[in-house]
């Protein structure tokens, strides 16, 4: 028999081991290779079960219900001086505890409603809340938090502030699912509106009925109640006090808690309907009379820009450090006392007093006065209060002349009454810069006038004319421009020819802030005065801001320079009395409505301002004489500069006396011989023809004014961008014809090469009066709406636009727009006022002054 062996039809050869990875599997295709087998899958899962299990085991084991906090969330925060003098203090108020038998149902409801509607049913979690908010949160949806309202109060009974990482929250589940265990759900509920912070300092419903609307919680209504609930996520930035915005979220809120409330069955739809937002009460914080207040509110604002509320202050313990100088603000409080409120002579109560200093060094500071007492009156004069500013906004045009060459030693005509487009400009006798801003006429006439001077005395002696003349040369713009650099924000500025004149209002914050740009020969620090805040040895925050060089220090050695002599020999000279360098310029308005000194030595900026907030109590009315001046007018040069010099003196007490740059004034040209202010001649005939003169191309505007204006007709300003230099006059309308006296003739003038410019948009004569509104803002125009009558034009319809439709202009140039306002005077009033006017008001600077 032959021997046998196997035929090797199956390969003996062994399978190799891949290891732990066996990707692609084999004996699979395609996309099926790397699919795990059912085998992985099931072992994965039942791993991560039982490792979640094993967690959850050990912290149900682990994790206690500990005794609630003592004092929840209510560590006070120590606020200092510079020189670690206690400042004051963020506290919550005392908590009072409240059964809910003794709170209206309708309390627990709402909170429900808001918070938490399917807590009678859960465990204390909700898990489907959970997965919901994770894959909302993981998939870039709208941020979602799962929190039940037994979360929140374990998380507001049993933690501390700041207690938020992943393992914190996985114990605040556990600790809630044991809570639930334990307590009721009604001891649960009522531990929650008893510990909840609402804001103001409040902590449970209690305590935020009182401080929102004087009342036991116990009177308090549905509606009183949504207003408090809806702003449970967010009472230190939603409490309605806080401005227009915050207002608006708290009524979003209240509306949506309402509507809970009502689809739970709560209220009826009815009551939902009827209800009114609430009113709360003006809020007024514990222990905080004098500047306490003002201080800490200053404080509040500061860091809830860096992301710090009224809640962390009010809990968290903090210590603050501020740049406030103790005895700096005692010194302002002292000077600000020297007002009269009592007696003869006494001033008026409804004043707006502020002092402020700024290093110029780093932009801290040093002392903020804005009120008497912060407990009577919660608006500050020198942060919230704002008017204009007066002839403390020269030094803007003068610095802005500098950069572009120009010289302290020009000569400019100083007469007065002088036309700058449109309106005149006179220098008061006696009151160193009332500005008129009226049509040129007869009537117009009036104020000292100077001859030719150049720009040092015309800063000495605050010369509007001048002053007027040299802003159309350097073009509006460019003033605008130095004082946003300087350190005054956009909203308190324009691009007018009369912001040389400080038309605008402007906070005294920002003021000092801007000269004590000045004082840093050109160096911008950003105003702060907060420095750091820390939670025991963690630093929570420290203040870094910003450094610019805004202006040239040559340009500044010469400014300081001029702004000497309003002290040593103009407006300023009670300052002399320091005995050591100052630089500073006075202020005054229309109508005496504020009053400024802004002024400084090398090492401090400070300015004291004044207004007078009108029977309405919205406006400014002209400030009322008071003390020795009594009888005459408030102006920069009377209370404001006297209180500086007293306030320094106190404050630089041992200070070493540091000098200005030294600066060797040019000998000036010889003094040309004194040009007298043109006077128009007035004619009985109405008809009365003149003739347009020619020549005035190639002219600077103020000279070819001066001109047209002494010929009997009114130039009216049209700038225009072009290559010519700033000021000069491009044409001017039927010049060498014939006119009636008093014509308004056009006069383009260059506003110099590389402006933004647009297009007055076409088809707007013969339109709807708002169909050109629109169309002139959108276009980045202003559009000054007139109303005329007419007998063939319908009411409502556009006459005529000036400039014309088709002419290219700078961006935000004005637009007037002839409307008719149909047979007859209607008395339609303009868009808005034609001239410089009279005072701004408080707080947003559109004319409304303090509460």
């Amino acid at each position: 028999m032959a021997n046998w062996s196997p035929s090797p039809i199956w390969p003996q050869t062994p399978r190799r081991r891949r290891g732990i990875w066996n990707y692609p599997r084999p004996h699979r295709t395609g996309l099926r290779a790397w699919i795990p087998s059912w085998r992985v899958v099931v072992g994965t899962a039942l791993t991560l079960v039982s490792l979640g299990v094993g967690v959850f085991t050990a912290g149900w084991i682990g994790w206690a219900v500990p005794d609630e906090n003592k004092q929840i969330g209510s560590e006070t925060t120590t606020v200092y001086y510079e020189d670690g003098k206690v400042l004051g203090r963020f506290a919550a108020v005392d908590r009072t505890i409240r059964s809910l038998d003794e709170l209206p149902p309708y309390i627990g409801q709402a909170v429900l409603a808001s918070e938490d509607q399917n807590f009678e049913n859960h465990m204390g979690v909700d898990p489907l809340g959970i997965v919901r908010a994770f894959i909302s949160n993981v998939t870039g949806g709208g941020r979602q938090g799962a929190s039940t309202l037994t979360q929140q109060y374990v998380e507001n009974t049993y933690f501390q502030p700041g207690q938020s990482s992943y393992a914190d929250k996985f114990r605040e589940i556990i600790l809630a699912l044991k809570v639930d265990q334990e307590k009721s759900k009604d001891e649960i509920l009522e531990g929650y509106v008893n510990s909840i912070y609402l804001g103001r300092g409040a902590y449970g419903f209690e305590a935020a009925a009182k401080a929102y609307f004087n009342k036991p919680a116990a009177e308090l209504t549905v509606s009183e109640t949504a207003m408090l609930v809806g702003i449970i996520p967010s009472p230190s930035y939603w409490d309605p006090r806080f401005g227009e915005e915050s207002r608006a979220v708290a009524e979003e809120k209240w509306a949506r808690v309402l509507r809970n409330m009502a689809e739970m069955g709560v209220i009826t739809q009815e009551e939902r309907n009827s209800a009114t937002f609430p009113e709360p009460i003006e809020y007024k914080p514990a222990s905080r009379a004098g500047q306490v207040g003002y201080l800490l509110e200053e404080v509040r604002k500061e860091l809830a820009d860096e992301g710090i509320g009224e809640e962390d202050l009010m809990n968290n313990g903090y210590e603050i450090r501020t740049t406030i100088n103790s005895k700096f603000q005692k010194a302002a409080v002292d000077a600000a006392k020297t007002i009269p409120y009592e007696g003869e002579g006494a001033a008026s109560d409804k004043l707006g007093v502020s002092i402020v200093s700024i290093d110029p060094k780093d932009g801290a500071i040093r002392a903020l006065y804005g009120g008497k007492d912060y407990e009577k009156v919660q608006y500050n004069a020198a942060t919230d209060g704002s008017a204009q500013g007066g002839s403390t906004f020269k030094p803007f045009t003068l610095i802005g002349a500098l950069e572009k060459g120009h010289e302290l030693n020009e000569y400019y005509t100083g007469n007065s009454p002088m036309q700058i487009p449109g309106w005149s400009v006179r220098n008061d006798a006696g009151v160193e810069e009332e500005v008129e801003l009226t049509n040129f006429g007869p009537e117009g006439s009036g104020g000292e006038s100077y001859g030719d001077i150049d720009l040092v005395d015309a800063t000495a002696d605050s010369v509007n004319t001048v002053y007027a003349q040299l802003n159309v040369e350097i073009g509006a713009k460019t003033s605008q421009d130095v004082a946003i650099r300087a350190g005054i924000p956009e909203k308190s500025t324009n691009a007018e020819l009369s912001n040389v004149l400080g038309t605008s209002t402007v906070h005294a914050v920002d003021l000092a802030g801007a000269y004590a740009t000045f004082a840093a020969q050109g160096t911008r620090h950003e105003t702060h005065m907060v420095t750091s805040v820390k939670n025991g040895e963690q630093l929570i925050y420290e203040f870094s801001g910003e450094t610019t060089e805004a202006i040239d220090p040559e340009v500044m050695t010469k400014a300081t320079y001029a702004m000497e002599q309003v002290v040593e020999r103009g407006s300023g000279t009670p300052a002399k009395e320091l005995g050591r360098p100052v630089a500073g310029k006075t202020g005054s308005t229309n109508g005496n409505k504020s009053a400024w000194f802004a002024g400084y030595i090398p090492q401090l900026a400070t300015v004291v301002g004044l207004y007078q907030t009108a029977e309405d109590g919205v406006g400014q009315a002209e400030i009322t004489p008071f003390g020795q001046w009594a009888g005459g007018s408030m102006t920069g040069g009377t209370w404001p500069v006297t209180a500086w010099t007293q306030y320094m003196k106190v404050v630089t007490e041992g200070m070493e006396v540091e000098q200005f740059p030294e600066y060797t004034p040019p000998a000036p040209p010889p003094s040309p011989t004194p040009t007298p202010s043109p006077t128009p001649t007035v004619s009985d005939d109405p008809n009365e023809k003149v003739m347009v003169p020619t020549g005035l191309v190639g002219q600077q505007f103020p000279a070819a004014a001066a001109v047209l204006s002494g010929a009997g007709v009114r130039p009216q300003l049209v700038e225009v961008p072009s290559d010519q230099p700033p000021g000069t006059v491009l044409s001017v309308e039927k010049e060498g014809q014939e006119v009636k006296r008093d014509s308004t003739i056009r006069v383009e003038v260059s506003t110099g090469p590389d402006e933004d410019t647009v297009t007055v948009p076409g088809g707007l004569v013969g339109g709807d009066e708002n169909n050109a509104r629109g169309q002139l803002r959108a276009a980045g125009l202003d559009p000054q709406v007139e109303y005329q009558p007419s007998e063939d034009v319908a009411q409502g319809t556009v006459i005529s636009v000036n400039p014309n439709e088709g002419t290219q202009v700078p961006v935000g140039t004005r637009v007037q727009v002839i409307v008719s306002s149909g047979p007859g005077d209607i008395g339609l009033p303009t868009d808005e006022p034609t001239g410089g006017g009279g005072g701004g008001g408080g707080g947003n600077g559109n004319g409304n002054g303090s509460p």
